[in-house]
Protein backbone atom coordinates (compact mmCIF):
# COMPACT_ATOMS: atom_id res chain seq x y z
CA UNK A 1 0.00 0.00 0.00
CA UNK A 2 1.62 3.68 -0.91
CA UNK A 3 1.24 6.86 1.12
CA UNK A 4 -1.33 8.23 -0.70
CA UNK A 5 -3.78 5.44 0.00
CA UNK A 6 -2.76 5.47 3.50
CA UNK A 7 -3.41 8.96 4.04
CA UNK A 8 -6.97 8.57 2.72
CA UNK A 9 -7.60 5.76 5.14
CA UNK A 10 -6.18 7.38 8.30
CA UNK A 11 -7.33 10.63 7.48
CA UNK A 12 -10.92 9.97 7.15
CA UNK A 13 -10.58 7.81 10.05
CA UNK A 14 -9.37 10.71 11.70
CA UNK A 15 -12.77 12.67 11.09
CA UNK A 16 -14.92 11.47 14.58
CA UNK A 17 -12.19 13.46 16.54
CA UNK A 18 -13.66 17.04 17.58
CA UNK A 19 -10.88 18.38 19.23
CA UNK A 20 -10.49 21.01 16.44
CA UNK A 21 -13.12 21.68 13.46
CA UNK A 22 -12.68 20.05 9.88
CA UNK A 23 -13.01 22.13 6.77
CA UNK A 24 -15.07 19.47 5.13
CA UNK A 25 -14.76 20.71 1.85
CA UNK A 26 -13.19 19.44 -1.04
CA UNK A 27 -12.53 22.14 -3.99
CA UNK A 28 -9.26 22.01 -6.55
CA UNK A 29 -7.40 24.91 -7.30
CA UNK A 30 -7.98 25.90 -10.81
CA UNK A 31 -5.83 27.83 -13.57
CA UNK A 32 -5.89 31.57 -12.66
CA UNK A 33 -7.24 31.00 -8.85
CA UNK A 34 -5.25 30.67 -5.83
CA UNK A 35 -5.32 28.12 -3.17
CA UNK A 36 -7.34 25.14 -2.66
CA UNK A 37 -9.07 22.89 -0.30
CA UNK A 38 -8.81 19.41 0.09
CA UNK A 39 -11.41 17.84 2.97
CA UNK A 40 -9.37 14.69 3.65
CA UNK A 41 -6.63 15.89 6.18
CA UNK A 42 -6.78 19.43 6.25
CA UNK A 43 -8.63 20.59 9.87
CA UNK A 44 -8.44 24.29 11.60
CA UNK A 45 -7.36 24.93 14.91
CA UNK A 46 -7.12 28.52 16.31
CA UNK A 47 -3.74 30.03 18.13
CA UNK A 48 -3.64 32.08 21.37
CA UNK A 49 -3.28 35.18 19.36
CA UNK A 50 -6.94 34.45 17.11
CA UNK A 51 -5.39 33.35 14.34
CA UNK A 52 -6.91 30.34 12.30
CA UNK A 53 -4.59 27.74 12.02
CA UNK A 54 -4.43 24.62 9.06
CA UNK A 55 -3.35 21.36 10.49
CA UNK A 56 -2.88 18.07 8.95
CA UNK A 57 -5.19 16.25 10.74
CA UNK A 58 -4.08 12.41 10.64
CA UNK A 59 -3.95 8.78 12.82
CA UNK A 60 -1.04 6.90 13.01
CA UNK A 61 -2.26 3.82 12.85
CA UNK A 62 -5.98 2.32 12.64
CA UNK A 63 -5.32 -1.26 13.34
CA UNK A 64 -6.78 -1.13 16.40
CA UNK A 65 -6.39 -4.03 19.42
CA UNK A 66 -9.08 -2.67 21.39
CA UNK A 67 -12.82 -3.37 20.66
CA UNK A 68 -14.97 -0.52 21.71
CA UNK A 69 -18.56 -0.82 20.40
CA UNK A 70 -18.81 2.98 19.26
CA UNK A 71 -15.78 3.28 17.49
CA UNK A 72 -15.60 2.86 13.71
CA UNK A 73 -11.51 1.11 14.34
CA UNK A 74 -12.13 -1.31 16.78
CA UNK A 75 -10.79 -4.41 15.81
CA UNK A 76 -14.26 -6.18 14.84
CA UNK A 77 -15.09 -3.84 12.31
CA UNK A 78 -14.25 -4.66 8.80
CA UNK A 79 -12.49 -1.75 7.63
CA UNK A 80 -9.05 -1.30 5.26
CA UNK A 81 -6.11 -1.16 7.42
CA UNK A 82 -3.35 1.45 7.36
CA UNK A 83 -0.56 2.09 9.89
CA UNK A 84 2.30 4.76 8.95
CA UNK A 85 5.91 4.25 10.14
CA UNK A 86 7.18 6.98 11.73
CA UNK A 87 9.47 8.20 8.43
CA UNK A 88 6.48 7.87 6.07
CA UNK A 89 4.43 10.34 8.52
CA UNK A 90 7.38 12.53 9.40
CA UNK A 91 8.10 12.75 5.44
CA UNK A 92 4.47 13.45 4.41
CA UNK A 93 3.83 16.27 7.03
CA UNK A 94 6.58 17.99 6.17
CA UNK A 95 6.04 17.68 2.87
CA UNK A 96 2.51 19.28 3.37
CA UNK A 97 3.77 21.83 5.17
CA UNK A 98 6.65 22.72 2.84
CA UNK A 99 3.47 22.83 -0.19
CA UNK A 100 2.13 25.83 2.26
CA UNK A 101 -0.74 23.18 2.37
CA UNK A 102 -0.78 23.02 6.51
CA UNK A 103 0.87 24.78 9.33
CA UNK A 104 0.83 22.02 11.51
CA UNK A 105 -0.31 18.86 12.68
CA UNK A 106 -2.94 16.63 14.63
CA UNK A 107 -2.20 13.63 15.42
CA UNK A 108 -4.06 10.83 17.11
CA UNK A 109 -3.78 7.11 16.69
CA UNK A 110 -6.05 3.50 17.25
CA UNK A 111 -3.90 1.46 19.86
CA UNK A 112 -1.59 -0.64 18.35
CA UNK A 113 0.20 -3.85 19.69
CA UNK A 114 -0.39 -2.10 22.99
CA UNK A 115 -0.37 1.52 24.74
CA UNK A 116 3.21 1.75 24.81
CA UNK A 117 4.30 0.35 21.71
CA UNK A 118 1.70 3.01 19.92
CA UNK A 119 3.42 5.76 22.49
CA UNK A 120 6.80 4.49 21.25
CA UNK A 121 5.74 4.86 17.55
CA UNK A 122 4.56 8.29 18.29
CA UNK A 123 7.48 9.66 19.83
CA UNK A 124 9.53 8.47 16.65
CA UNK A 125 7.84 10.35 14.45
CA UNK A 126 7.69 13.20 16.42
CA UNK A 127 11.25 13.17 17.25
CA UNK A 128 11.79 12.92 13.33
CA UNK A 129 9.70 15.82 12.75
CA UNK A 130 11.38 18.45 15.79
CA UNK A 131 14.42 17.07 15.80
CA UNK A 132 15.93 16.11 12.00
CA UNK A 133 13.67 18.38 10.14
CA UNK A 134 13.69 21.28 12.92
CA UNK A 135 9.74 21.82 12.47
CA UNK A 136 8.97 24.53 15.40
CA UNK A 137 5.06 24.58 14.04
CA UNK A 138 2.26 23.97 16.36
CA UNK A 139 1.85 20.06 16.89
CA UNK A 140 -1.04 18.65 19.34
CA UNK A 141 -1.05 14.72 19.82
CA UNK A 142 -3.68 12.33 21.32
CA UNK A 143 -1.70 10.55 24.44
CA UNK A 144 -2.48 6.75 24.57
CA UNK A 145 -4.20 6.01 27.70
CA UNK A 146 -2.23 2.83 29.81
CA UNK A 147 0.86 3.69 28.18
CA UNK A 148 3.66 4.25 30.77
CA UNK A 149 4.20 7.80 32.36
CA UNK A 150 8.04 7.95 31.03
CA UNK A 151 6.74 7.85 27.67
CA UNK A 152 4.12 10.29 28.25
CA UNK A 153 6.25 12.49 29.50
CA UNK A 154 8.65 12.24 26.30
CA UNK A 155 5.44 12.95 23.99
CA UNK A 156 4.47 15.85 25.70
CA UNK A 157 8.35 17.25 25.54
CA UNK A 158 7.69 17.00 21.45
CA UNK A 159 4.19 18.36 21.20
CA UNK A 160 2.20 21.67 22.01
CA UNK A 161 -0.94 20.36 23.68
CA UNK A 162 -1.85 16.69 24.51
CA UNK A 163 -5.32 15.50 24.96
CA UNK A 164 -7.00 11.86 26.17
CA UNK A 165 -10.28 10.99 25.38
CA UNK A 166 -12.43 10.49 28.91
CA UNK A 167 -15.06 8.72 25.44
CA UNK A 168 -18.10 7.90 27.78
CA UNK A 169 -19.22 9.99 30.74
CA UNK A 170 -19.46 7.80 33.73
CA UNK A 171 -17.20 4.32 34.41
CA UNK A 172 -19.99 2.11 33.96
CA UNK A 173 -20.67 3.47 30.23
CA UNK A 174 -17.22 2.93 29.59
CA UNK A 175 -17.12 -0.60 31.03
CA UNK A 176 -20.61 -1.40 28.65
CA UNK A 177 -19.39 0.03 25.35
CA UNK A 178 -15.27 0.09 25.90
CA UNK A 179 -14.49 -2.95 28.36
CA UNK A 180 -11.03 -2.85 27.38
CA UNK A 181 -10.84 0.69 28.77
CA UNK A 182 -11.04 1.94 32.53
CA UNK A 183 -11.79 5.45 34.51
CA UNK A 184 -8.58 4.94 35.98
CA UNK A 185 -6.35 4.51 32.88
CA UNK A 186 -7.75 7.83 31.71
CA UNK A 187 -7.50 10.21 34.55
CA UNK A 188 -3.91 8.96 36.07
CA UNK A 189 -2.36 10.25 32.79
CA UNK A 190 -4.57 13.24 32.63
CA UNK A 191 -3.26 13.75 36.61
CA UNK A 192 0.05 13.20 35.83
CA UNK A 193 0.16 15.69 32.43
CA UNK A 194 -1.40 18.35 35.08
CA UNK A 195 1.54 18.03 37.53
CA UNK A 196 4.22 17.65 34.50
CA UNK A 197 2.71 21.16 33.40
CA UNK A 198 3.05 22.73 36.90
CA UNK A 199 6.78 20.95 37.59
CA UNK A 200 7.98 22.44 33.67
CA UNK A 201 6.87 26.36 34.52
CA UNK A 202 8.62 26.57 37.90
CA UNK A 203 11.93 24.68 35.81
CA UNK A 204 11.43 27.54 32.65
CA UNK A 205 11.85 30.09 35.88
CA UNK A 206 14.44 28.65 37.11
CA UNK A 207 16.23 27.71 33.85
CA UNK A 208 16.61 30.01 30.74
CA UNK A 209 16.24 26.89 28.78
CA UNK A 210 14.55 24.20 30.12
CA UNK A 211 12.54 22.28 27.72
CA UNK A 212 8.81 22.87 27.48
CA UNK A 213 6.08 20.56 28.60
CA UNK A 214 2.78 20.57 26.76
CA UNK A 215 2.97 24.27 26.83
CA UNK A 216 -0.39 24.71 25.41
CA UNK A 217 -2.03 22.43 27.90
CA UNK A 218 -4.29 19.35 27.81
CA UNK A 219 -8.27 18.86 26.55
CA UNK A 220 -10.41 15.73 26.55
CA UNK A 221 -13.53 14.84 24.31
CA UNK A 222 -17.12 13.14 25.94
CA UNK A 223 -19.35 11.18 23.36
CA UNK A 224 -22.48 12.35 23.92
CA UNK A 225 -26.27 10.34 23.36
CA UNK A 226 -24.46 7.20 23.36
CA UNK A 227 -25.31 6.47 27.11
CA UNK A 228 -27.94 7.39 29.27
CA UNK A 229 -26.39 9.96 31.06
CA UNK A 230 -27.68 13.55 31.56
CA UNK A 231 -26.96 17.19 30.55
CA UNK A 232 -26.94 17.41 34.52
CA UNK A 233 -24.49 14.47 34.65
CA UNK A 234 -22.03 15.67 31.63
CA UNK A 235 -21.75 19.30 33.02
CA UNK A 236 -21.00 18.07 36.41
CA UNK A 237 -18.53 16.09 35.11
CA UNK A 238 -16.98 18.83 32.98
CA UNK A 239 -16.80 21.41 35.77
CA UNK A 240 -14.83 18.77 38.26
CA UNK A 241 -12.27 18.57 35.14
CA UNK A 242 -11.67 21.67 34.56
CA UNK A 243 -11.49 22.32 38.57
CA UNK A 244 -8.83 19.23 39.56
CA UNK A 245 -7.16 19.13 36.04
CA UNK A 246 -7.02 22.48 34.96
CA UNK A 247 -7.76 21.32 31.42
CA UNK A 248 -8.02 23.95 28.40
CA UNK A 249 -11.02 22.69 26.72
CA UNK A 250 -13.53 19.71 26.89
CA UNK A 251 -14.93 18.85 23.43
CA UNK A 252 -18.26 17.06 23.40
CA UNK A 253 -19.44 14.74 19.91
CA UNK A 254 -22.42 13.62 19.44
CA UNK A 255 -22.72 10.23 19.19
CA UNK A 256 -22.96 9.16 15.69
CA UNK A 257 -24.35 5.75 14.80
CA UNK A 258 -21.70 4.52 12.48
CA UNK A 259 -21.86 0.72 13.62
CA UNK A 260 -24.48 -1.33 14.76
CA UNK A 261 -24.44 -3.12 18.04
CA UNK A 262 -26.81 -4.62 20.91
CA UNK A 263 -25.76 -1.98 23.10
CA UNK A 264 -25.54 0.88 21.32
CA UNK A 265 -28.79 2.92 20.79
CA UNK A 266 -31.28 3.63 17.54
CA UNK A 267 -30.91 7.50 17.62
CA UNK A 268 -31.55 10.34 15.61
CA UNK A 269 -28.52 12.20 15.00
CA UNK A 270 -30.02 15.73 14.58
CA UNK A 271 -31.56 16.10 17.74
CA UNK A 272 -27.63 15.11 19.04
CA UNK A 273 -26.35 17.73 17.74
CA UNK A 274 -28.40 20.39 18.84
CA UNK A 275 -28.01 19.12 22.44
CA UNK A 276 -24.24 18.84 21.31
CA UNK A 277 -24.21 22.70 20.71
CA UNK A 278 -26.54 23.75 23.56
CA UNK A 279 -23.57 21.57 26.24
CA UNK A 280 -20.68 23.82 24.12
CA UNK A 281 -22.95 26.75 25.34
CA UNK A 282 -22.84 25.66 28.98
CA UNK A 283 -19.46 24.70 28.68
CA UNK A 284 -18.69 28.48 27.57
CA UNK A 285 -21.03 29.77 30.34
CA UNK A 286 -18.53 27.80 32.95
CA UNK A 287 -15.45 29.06 31.36
CA UNK A 288 -15.96 32.90 31.02
CA UNK A 289 -19.14 33.71 32.69
CA UNK A 290 -18.47 32.48 36.28
CA UNK A 291 -21.43 30.16 36.46
CA UNK A 292 -21.57 26.77 38.37
CA UNK A 293 -22.47 23.99 36.98
CA UNK A 294 -25.03 23.16 39.90
CA UNK A 295 -26.77 26.83 38.89
CA UNK A 296 -27.45 25.73 35.34
CA UNK A 297 -29.20 22.26 35.62
CA UNK A 298 -30.34 20.04 38.95
CA UNK A 299 -31.75 16.64 39.42
CA UNK A 300 -35.41 18.23 38.78
CA UNK A 301 -34.42 19.40 35.51
CA UNK A 302 -31.60 17.38 34.29
CA UNK A 303 -31.33 18.28 30.51
CA UNK A 304 -31.03 21.49 28.69
CA UNK A 305 -34.02 22.75 27.10
CA UNK A 306 -33.37 22.73 23.40
CA UNK A 307 -35.56 25.58 22.14
CA UNK A 308 -33.23 28.30 24.25
CA UNK A 309 -29.62 28.62 25.45
CA UNK A 310 -28.56 27.49 28.65
CA UNK A 311 -28.11 31.35 29.82
CA UNK A 312 -31.39 32.29 28.76
CA UNK A 313 -33.26 29.20 30.51
CA UNK A 314 -31.23 29.88 33.73
CA UNK A 315 -32.15 33.58 33.86
CA UNK A 316 -35.81 32.89 32.75
CA UNK A 317 -35.86 30.14 36.11
CA UNK A 318 -34.81 33.20 38.27
CA UNK A 319 -36.61 35.71 36.77
CA UNK A 320 -37.37 37.58 40.24
CA UNK A 321 -33.74 38.76 39.99
CA UNK A 322 -34.62 40.65 36.69
CA UNK A 323 -34.77 43.34 35.59
CA UNK A 324 -31.55 44.80 36.73
CA UNK A 325 -30.64 48.09 36.19
CA UNK A 326 -27.87 48.70 33.06
CA UNK A 327 -26.38 51.70 35.09
CA UNK A 328 -25.41 50.48 38.61
CA UNK A 329 -25.44 46.71 38.37
CA UNK A 330 -22.15 45.04 38.93
CA UNK A 331 -20.33 43.83 36.60
CA UNK A 332 -21.19 39.31 37.65
CA UNK A 333 -24.44 40.41 37.06
CA UNK A 334 -24.19 41.62 34.06
CA UNK A 335 -22.30 39.13 32.58
CA UNK A 336 -25.41 36.96 33.64
CA UNK A 337 -28.04 39.13 31.86
CA UNK A 338 -28.92 37.15 28.41
CA UNK A 339 -27.45 38.86 25.44
CA UNK A 340 -24.31 40.65 27.14
CA UNK A 341 -21.34 38.96 26.12
CA UNK A 342 -18.00 39.48 28.09
CA UNK A 343 -17.06 42.11 25.55
CA UNK A 344 -20.26 43.93 25.42
CA UNK A 345 -20.09 43.97 29.58
CA UNK A 346 -16.80 45.27 29.88
CA UNK A 347 -17.58 48.28 27.40
CA UNK A 348 -20.76 48.89 29.57
CA UNK A 349 -19.02 49.27 32.77
CA UNK A 350 -16.18 51.60 31.22
CA UNK A 351 -19.03 53.75 29.36
CA UNK A 352 -21.04 54.19 32.52
CA UNK A 353 -17.98 55.72 34.00
CA UNK A 354 -18.34 58.47 31.62
CA UNK A 355 -22.34 58.54 31.76
CA UNK A 356 -25.73 56.91 31.92
CA UNK A 357 -25.87 54.90 29.34
CA UNK A 358 -29.79 54.01 27.20
CA UNK A 359 -31.18 51.29 25.26
CA UNK A 360 -29.60 52.79 22.05
CA UNK A 361 -26.01 53.15 23.49
CA UNK A 362 -26.35 49.52 24.12
CA UNK A 363 -27.67 48.48 20.48
CA UNK A 364 -24.08 50.78 19.86
CA UNK A 365 -22.10 48.34 21.88
CA UNK A 366 -23.54 45.50 20.22
CA UNK A 367 -25.65 43.76 22.53
CA UNK A 368 -28.12 41.65 21.82
CA UNK A 369 -31.74 43.56 22.94
CA UNK A 370 -33.43 40.59 20.72
CA UNK A 371 -32.57 38.57 24.49
CA UNK A 372 -31.32 40.97 26.73
CA UNK A 373 -34.30 43.82 26.09
CA UNK A 374 -36.31 41.28 28.59
CA UNK A 375 -33.69 41.59 31.42
CA UNK A 376 -32.47 44.62 31.80
CA UNK A 377 -33.63 48.37 32.77
CA UNK A 378 -32.24 51.66 31.70
CA UNK A 379 -32.48 54.94 33.89
CA UNK A 380 -35.14 52.88 35.68
CA UNK A 381 -37.32 52.28 32.68
CA UNK A 382 -38.02 49.29 30.54
CA UNK A 383 -38.14 49.27 26.90
CA UNK A 384 -42.39 49.55 25.69
CA UNK A 385 -44.25 47.13 25.32
CA UNK A 386 -41.94 44.38 27.56
CA UNK A 387 -43.64 41.05 28.43
CA UNK A 388 -43.69 41.03 32.72
CA UNK A 389 -43.90 37.19 33.23
CA UNK A 390 -41.35 34.00 32.50
CA UNK A 391 -43.75 32.70 30.62
CA UNK A 392 -44.49 35.55 27.68
CA UNK A 393 -41.09 36.04 27.96
CA UNK A 394 -39.97 32.45 26.88
CA UNK A 395 -43.02 33.10 23.98
CA UNK A 396 -40.90 36.22 22.83
CA UNK A 397 -37.35 34.55 22.75
CA UNK A 398 -38.84 31.43 20.82
CA UNK A 399 -38.49 33.01 17.37
CA UNK A 400 -39.35 31.68 14.16
CA UNK A 401 -35.75 30.87 13.74
CA UNK A 402 -35.69 28.50 16.93
CA UNK A 403 -38.95 26.75 16.06
CA UNK A 404 -38.08 26.02 12.46
CA UNK A 405 -34.38 24.53 13.86
CA UNK A 406 -36.06 21.97 16.59
CA UNK A 407 -38.97 21.04 13.62
CA UNK A 408 -36.85 20.16 11.26
CA UNK A 409 -33.77 19.03 13.61
CA UNK A 410 -31.05 20.84 11.96
CA UNK A 411 -27.95 22.11 13.87
CA UNK A 412 -27.22 25.31 14.49
CA UNK A 413 -24.94 26.95 11.34
CA UNK A 414 -23.68 30.31 10.60
CA UNK A 415 -24.85 30.62 7.36
CA UNK A 416 -27.68 29.89 5.39
CA UNK A 417 -27.21 26.52 4.08
CA UNK A 418 -29.99 26.86 1.30
CA UNK A 419 -32.21 23.63 1.96
CA UNK A 420 -33.65 24.77 5.24
CA UNK A 421 -34.62 27.97 4.11
CA UNK A 422 -33.40 29.64 7.85
CA UNK A 423 -31.28 32.73 7.28
CA UNK A 424 -28.93 33.70 10.08
CA UNK A 425 -28.80 37.19 11.27
CA UNK A 426 -26.26 39.32 12.05
CA UNK A 427 -26.44 38.81 15.48
CA UNK A 428 -26.15 34.83 14.78
CA UNK A 429 -23.17 35.47 13.15
CA UNK A 430 -21.70 37.67 16.20
CA UNK A 431 -23.12 34.92 18.82
CA UNK A 432 -21.44 32.10 16.75
CA UNK A 433 -17.73 33.89 16.22
CA UNK A 434 -17.33 35.56 19.65
CA UNK A 435 -18.98 33.19 21.69
CA UNK A 436 -20.86 35.99 23.55
CA UNK A 437 -24.17 34.50 24.65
Amino acid sequence: MDTLDKLAILTDAAKYDVACTSSGIDRKGEAGSVGNAVASGICHSFSADGRCVALLKVLLSNACVYDCNYCVNRRTNEVRRATFTPRELAELMMGFYRRNYIEGLFLSSAVVRSPDYTCEQMIEALSLIRNEYRFRGYIHVKAIPGADDKLLTALGMLADRMSINLELPSNDSLKLLAPDKSRESILEPMGMIKTGIKENRTDIVKYRGAPKFVPAGQSTQIIIGATPETDYQIINLTSALYKKYELKRVFYSAYMPVLDGSNLPAIDTKPQLLREHRLYQADWLLRFYKFEAQELLDEGNPNFNLLIDPKCNWALNNYGMFPVEINTVPYEILLRVPGIGVRSAQKIIQARRVGRLDFVDLKKMNVVLKRAQYFIKCNGRTMTGIAASPESVLWGLLSERSVSLIQSSEQLSLFDNGVTGVESTREDLVKCLTGQI
